[in-house]
């Protein structure tokens, strides 16, 4: 599409219609932007204009090369989501806008929703959780990644005192880095293959180490890094007894683990931990939405913004999401600048 063209109102019938632009992952490997009708809104919903959106790489790039198995393309749909896995389909999870019609209480107030990459949507006025005046509204793109680490933590229930080492410093385990942190007393190491990030580590509060530097005898592991090698170290660090929280999602690769050697002698427990429902020892107390706003409101620490590592403009996204699908690089969380889409 000519991404010149302005994106605005106009009249149908008897109805103010908007367009808006939405990306899309035509099939795997290939990405549009494509112009949508958008109705305004009715009463009960609310109409946002998109001021950013973060791309959630380790998810969305499964979702952009086509590897969601087919045994999880139901479980894994996005709360808003068109079409289906493999493609077409108009994915994402990580939106911030401003409200431009609904309710009073929501008129003008900066929301974040779980809403793919477009302009401009209209949504049920519950779907939508204000931000917090101290959260930045680029920053509170990150509310998904903390809510994840909220989910983790939550499964994970560390003790006073305890040592954590958190495998992959991508935005999910400096997310969990930096909450664990926060516990009085715990001793908090991110683990990663790349040393670049000891700069991100020291921004967050936590110490750091390469693999082959990782503290062993760990009370508590969790493993984010989405790799195989990063799970076997995890299972290798924790101490005897001990339990490790795999946080990774591996999409339609295979992983394959040493388990032949201590794995049973020292009794080791791998759990999974997983952001689409709320973890067992609080799902009777706190619902999605609880958890979302307690993720809001933890984004009020600017540590965060070590996780804020690159942002283009919306025009540009075909092109980026291709580049952090296919190339993986140095960079925590990429966003996207709608400012002037609508």
């Amino acid at each position: 599409m000519n991404t010149e063209e302005i994106v605005g109102w106009f009249i149908e019938g008897d109805v103010s219609v908007r367009e808006a632009v939405a990306f899309w992952v035509d099939e795997p490997g290939v990405g549009d932007l494509r112009r949508e009708s958008i109705a305004g809104a009715s009463e009960g919903e609310v109409l946002v204009r998109t001021r950013w959106t973060g791309v959630s790489r380790g998810t969305e790039a499964s979702v952009f090369l086509g590897h969601v198995p087919p045994s999880e393309r139901e479980r894994m749909r996005a709360p808003f989501q068109e079409g289906d896995f493999p493609g077409p389909v108009k994915y994402g999870y990580l939106n911030v806008g401003v409200v431009e019609q609904g309710p009073d209480a929501l008129l003008g107030r900066t929301v974040f929703t779980l809403f793919p990459h477009q302009s401009a949507f209209v949504v049920p006025a519950e779907a939508v959780v204000p931000v917090p005046d101290g959260v930045p509204a680029r920053r509170a793109v990150l509310a998904g990644a903390l809510e994840t680490a909220v989910n983790v933590l939550w499964d994970a229930a560390p003790l006073v005192g305890d040592r954590v080492t958190v495998v992959g410093a991508g935005m999910i385990g400096c997310c969990v880095a930096r909450l664990a942190g926060g516990i009085p007393s715990l001793d908090v190491v991110l683990v990663d293959v790349d040393p670049s990030r000891r700069a991100v580590a020291d921004r967050l509060g936590v110490g750091f180490a390469e693999p082959g530097d990782a503290p062993g005898d760990r009370d508590l592991v969790v493993n984010t890094s989405g790799s195989e090698a990063g799970l076997q170290l995890a299972l290798e660090s924790v101490v005897a007894d001990g339990e490790v929280i795999e946080a990774s999602w591996y999409g339609d690769r295979p992983v394959t683990l040493a388990l032949g050697a201590d794995f049973h002698s020292r009794r080791l427990t791998i759990r999974s931990s997983q952001v689409g429902a709320v973890a067992r020892r609080r799902r009777g107390t706190r619902s999605t939405r609880d958890r979302l706003a307690l993720a809001l409101d933890l984004l009020q620490d600017d540590a965060f913004d070590a996780l804020l590592t690159g942002d283009s403009p919306w025009s540009e996204l075909p092109a980026v999401m291709a580049e952090l699908a296919e190339r993986p690089g140095p960079e925590l969380c990429h966003t996207i600048d709608w400012t002037d889409a609508s």
